[in-house]
């Protein structure tokens, strides 16, 4: 069975808290090496980018960038063809886009392939999970427990934001929003 992430809903508290664990172990386990990871950038990225291929490289995988330009999603090939490609030579895809519904039609068409291919969300215009996490480690790290840490975020209530306040919720830290007047989470 696949484990996508497509929302931090797809994680536990204990997921978070074994992932932030691994985070922190001073020898990563390589449990990639040999295999290759798709990582689709339908949004151009420097910290994003940077972290998901050094991730797949300290994990022993080998990171394969793919620009939204290069593969044209819904444009030359549709969503569910190219999540079909890539599940075909990738053992993971990683995708930053555009839509969040480009993640569900991609992971839905591995499932019904019976490919063991997860789908991670690197970035949609619902959700930001790969940030959240990183947020999350950075915050235990400074303050040593996320259960009863309350985090404040100004700014737009945007995918960001909803990632950080399920996070936040999931492992017991407390989340304040101060957002603009008229700026809503999307639906």
């Amino acid at each position: 069975m696949n484990r996508h992430i497509l929302s931090m809903a797809d994680l536990s508290g204990d997921d978070i808290r074994n992932i932030l664990d691994a985070a922190e172990r001073p020898e990563l386990a390589k449990v990639m090496t040999g295999l290759g990871c798709a990582l689709v950038f339908e949004h151009p990225s420097a910290r994003t980018r940077n972290a998901a291929e050094m991730a797949v490289f300290q994990l022993g995988g080998h990171p394969l960038t793919i620009r939204g330009d290069e593969i044209g999603i819904d444009s030359r090939e549709s969503a569910e063809d190219i999540a079909m490609t890539l599940s075909s030579y990738h053992s993971m895809i990683g995708a930053r886009v555009a839509r969040h519904s480009t993640l569900l039609r991609m992971a839905k068409a591995i499932d019904g392939s019976g490919r063991e291919v997860p789908v991670v969300n690197l970035l949609s215009d619902h959700e930001h999970p790969s940030q959240t996490l990183a947020d999350l480690l950075t915050m235990r790290q400074h303050f040593g427990a996320l259960e009863g840490l309350t985090v404040a975020f100004i700014g737009d209530a945007n995918n960001v934001a909803r990632s950080l306040a399920l996070g936040c919720s999931l492992t017991g830290a407390n989340f304040r929003l101060a957002s603009p007047i008229g700026i809503d989470f999307l639906p």
